[in-house]
């Protein structure tokens, strides 16, 4: 019997033991997690648009599609890479980080600049015109999840740098995979919410019982548009922000620490002009203000480049009979 009582106390310390590491894992995790809050935004504004324009029974497996290509990305591709480089490259980590920077700052001067001039996709908007609805959702898809990839690959490289150093193998490897599908989860469950609203909206304004469900359905269809544009602008300056933010510490970890420094000393004079009670975030607005302009001007230059040197080789030593639908450099 008292060996019976010690195997069962045994029991209980290891489950006790097991159930700790799974608190740890899970709060280093949504810890680390936090830390790419504006890659995650950007990723959460920037899916919807895949989903535009389908009938509405098609919206949900749309999501779903892109939604298991983003898992596939983050712990199939992702998960081993971002171990592999903490175990045997960590000096890399900085570098990468910077160059998935200088792509979100690309992407969003790319919208900026085609919010100025909309006609760029007049082109493209014909070509997709004249595709199938099923050739179209294959092509939307599968450009949904590229896109994923190097928003999943900022993500993971972010959580990975968030995580604290001297971790145990297991540890890291559970806490980036956790975050993963936390991230994940919370994307596109967003996603699916945002992209369905409309047609909640449209069945309690014609099947509310209530006058006060019906106004409500009325007041979700007449604003759902106001929203998609809010989160498209949202999405475009978090990642210039994040993008800008992830290059400027980058440069100060590599010994190039004026623009930084600069940054910093800027936002703590503004700071200092305003009360006490706001300075912490004031200092952070400026902060990110300054970030974010700073990946516009990145961006733009990279979009130069793209559009007058890659744009041009790219065409001429692509195939004669290939259509060129999306911009170059996209991924």
């Amino acid at each position: 019997m008292s060996g019976l009582l010690a195997l069962l106390d045994d029991v209980a310390a290891i489950a006790k033991v097991a159930a700790s590491s799974v608190d740890d894992v899970v709060g280093q995790a949504v810890k680390a997690s936090s830390k790419a809050a504006g890659a995650v935004i950007d990723d959460a504004a920037v899916t919807p648009k895949y989903v535009h324009g389908f009938s509405a029974e098609r919206e949900l497996p749309i999501v779903w599609r892109i939604a298991r290509g983003s898992l596939f990305n983050k712990l199939v591709i992702l998960l081993p890479v971002a171990l592999l480089l903490s175990a045997f490259a960590p000096w890399a980590i900085a570098p990468l980080l910077m160059a998935g920077g200088t792509y979100l700052c690309f992407e969003g001067a790319e919208k900026v600049w085609h919010a100025i001039n909309p006609a760029d996709h007049h082109a493209e908007d014909l070509y997709k015109e004249k595709l199938s609805d099923a050739h179209l959702e294959e092509k939307k898809v599968a450009g949904a999840i590229k896109t994923d990839f190097i928003l999943s690959a900022e993500i993971m490289t972010i959580v990975l740098s968030s995580l604290p150093p001297g971790l145990a193998f297991a540890m890291e490897a559970s806490a980036l995979a956790v975050a993963g599908v936390l991230i994940t989860v919370a994307v596109y469950g967003a996603v699916a919410v945002i992209v369905k609203a409309d047609d909640v909206g449209l069945r309690m304004a014609a099947a509310g019982r209530h006058r006060r469900t019906r106004a409500a359905g009325k007041w979700i269809v007449r604003n759902m548009p106001r929203l998609l544009r809010l989160l498209v602008i949202v999405g475009t300056a978090a990642m210039l922000w994040v993008g800008g933010s992830i290059i400027m510490h980058g440069l100060n970890e590599m010994d190039v620490k004026a623009p930084y420094q600069t940054i910093h000393d800027i936002a703590v004079a503004v700071a200092a002009l305003v009360p006490e009670a706001v300075r912490g975030f004031t200092e952070w607005f400026v902060t990110a203000l300054i970030d974010g302009i700073a990946g516009l001007a990145i961006g733009l230059v990279v979009l130069l480049i793209v559009n007058r040197i890659v744009a041009p080789l790219r065409r001429r030593f692509a195939p004669a009979d290939r259509e060129p639908t999306e911009k170059a450099g996209r991924g």
